[in-house]
């Protein structure tokens, strides 16, 4: 019997320390094992870090919804798959009162959660797996609700506490959720990846059996996927849910072989080891054009990436401090170093596919001279010394942090700022950043919903400093309010108002530099079928199909 690709790493790792035969045994076993993959209709893709965990209600970064939400579990709502449009998933329906303040699920009937090694469910998915779901994250005496920190950041960051007035059981397969006043992206917000629905029959058991907190390490959900193991910077195998209530492709094992290097991912593509790669380096993208054994993808980026400059700390609480960074970085450079010239230079926190966009909004263009002129109004003319977070994953919004340090480093060095540039593994990165323990730090987003609350709210909302995501920590009254009546408002001109002057707020304050609207890659091998390119910028491989 061959080996799969999950027994092929494990004795990579175990012989780490034998580098020579390393390497050797790794060509050999994945190309070998890729040969039983196609029969077996497994399906081997190349991710780009570590989750930070399989929760989605901890998580907002791609990789860890990727390997979660996206494949294990479901929602509400959910987005029809290659759009933002919202459709039916685990409720069948919904209806909304006239005052639009309550909203009516009638749950799916019918729907299993996961059979592991670890759980066998009882009964199938109800009403109570809602309310469990969201009340972990919304009530704080709720027995799991510090399970895994406690820290909700979507869920906090977009005031979904304050909006939820109530939440109830009204059958087994219907419940209602009362808001504390109309909402205008609550339904799209539902088919978010944190609004995913966790089994409450599993929570039980393991709350009897002291084990709550492998609740977040060892998913139990409803996809089209079922978790098996994990092992840290290596790999994550799945396996098929036979008994998925929705429509799937063909795979039967899913393995995700962890790559950071998107290099490296490339090579791998190309020999065989891997069926799909995610975000490849922009300098490889032509070549693999060419190939004629790969599929590439490319679709504008509902992204992007900026610097944040964390204004609780001096001198960026400092806004001439925050404008003269914003002179000395030069987009255009980075956009051919970095992006390869597939990135456009951003302006704005929204990109301009989202409606409400300013276009009116002037950018801080490059100057040296001017950033010098503002550090010496801000009384520092010798500049000062300080610190960058390089990203140390590739993403679609900035696909090599190292190298963008390096160059923003150089720019600031120009001014009289001093830059040590640190990195960490991505979930200390992210763990730390939520924290606020950077100065100046590299970040970025994709759009989860298609609307621009998701950006503003998330990215730049007061409540999203206490929950995390809110990078720079920056907090203006001013702004906040009206991205809050903007949530408020119940028709979309007046909601672009209200955000169209968010947006020169924004500017003049500079609490972050955006740099760059991206361009987003999918590379795979020409037998895979059924994959969709998600604006939102998930891997969703339910639908995938090995020919």
């Amino acid at each position: 019997m061959l080996l799969n690709n999950y027994h092929y790493l494990l004795l990579i790792n175990h012989t780490k320390n034998q580098r020579g035969n390393v390497k050797a045994l790794l060509f050999l076993a994945l190309s070998l094992s890729f040969g039983a993959q196609v029969q077996a209709k497994n399906f081997v893709y190349c991710s780009e870090g570590s989750p930070s965990s399989f929760n989605p209600q901890l998580v907002t970064d791609g990789t860890s919804i990727t390997a979660s939400s996206a494949n294990i579990y479901n929602r509400l709502v959910e987005f029809e798959a290659g759009s933002t449009k919202v459709v039916p998933a685990l409720a069948s329906s919904w209806e909304v009162s006239k005052d639009k303040k309550t909203y009516t699920f009638t749950l799916r009937k019918g729907v299993k959660f996961h059979t592991t090694k670890y759980f066998t469910p009882t009964r199938e998915f109800n009403a109570e797996d809602v309310v469990f779901s969201i009340e972990r994250q919304r009530n704080k005496s709720h027995p799991y609700h510090n399970v895994g920190g406690g820290k909700y950041e979507y869920f906090d960051g977009m005031e979904m506490g304050t909006l939820i007035k109530d939440i109830k059981v009204l059958d087994p397969y219907k419940v209602q959720i009362t808001l504390a006043q109309p909402d205008a992206p609550f339904i799209a917000n539902m088919a978010m990846s944190f609004m995913s629905i966790l089994s409450k029959e599993y929570a039980d058991k393991l709350a009897a059996s002291k084990k709550m907190a492998d609740m977040d390490n060892f998913p139990i959900g409803t996809g089209a996927y079922q978790f098996i193991s994990y092992q840290k910077d290596s790999v994550i195998r799945y396996e098929e849910n036979k008994s998925f209530w929705g429509k799937k492709g063909n795979v039967d094992k899913l393995i995700f072989a962890i790559t950071p290097d998107a290099n490296v991912r490339t090579q791998k593509l190309k020999t065989g080891e891997c069926q799909m790669a995610t975000d490849p380096s922009p300098a490889d993208v032509a070549e693999m054009k060419k190939n004629p054994k790969l599929t590439v993808m490319e679709d504008a980026g509902l992204n992007i990436g900026f610097l944040a400059m964390n204004v609780t700390k001096k001198p960026f609480d400092n806004v001439l401090v925050r404008q003269a960074i914003s002179h000395a970085l030069d987009k255009q450079t980075y956009i051919k170093a970095i992006y390869m010239g597939n990135a456009t230079p951003a302006k704005n926190l929204i990109p301009p596919t989202i409606w409400s966009y300013n276009n009116s909004v002037t950018d801080y263009n490059y100057d040296v001279n001017k950033a010098k002129e503002l550090l010496k109004k801000a009384g520092l003319p010798n500049g000062f010394e300080t610190e960058m977070w390089t990203l140390p994953v590739a993403r679609p919004y900035n696909p090599n942090g190292k190298k963008m340090g390096e160059l923003m480093q150089a720019d600031l060095a120009k001014i009289g700022i001093k830059v040590k540039l640190i990195s960490y593994d991505w979930p200390t990165y992210l763990e730390k950043s939520k924290q606020g323990a950077h100065s100046m730090l590299q970040m970025g987003w994709t759009g989860d919903n298609g609307d621009p609350d998701n950006f503003f709210n998330v990215l730049l909302g007061c409540a999203s400093v206490k929950s995390g995501s809110n990078y720079p920590r920056w907090c203006n009254q001013k702004f906040n309010k009206l991205i809050t009546d903007a949530k408020l408002a119940t028709d979309i001109k007046t909601r672009t108002k209200y955000y169209m002057e968010a947006q020169v707020i924004a500017h003049n304050e500079a609490p972050l530099v955006n740099i760059a609207n991206s361009k987003t890659f999918k590379v795979m091998a020409k037998n895979i079928k059924g994959y969709k390119l998600d604006p939102l910028g998930q891997d969703y491989l339910t639908n995938i199909t090995v020919e």
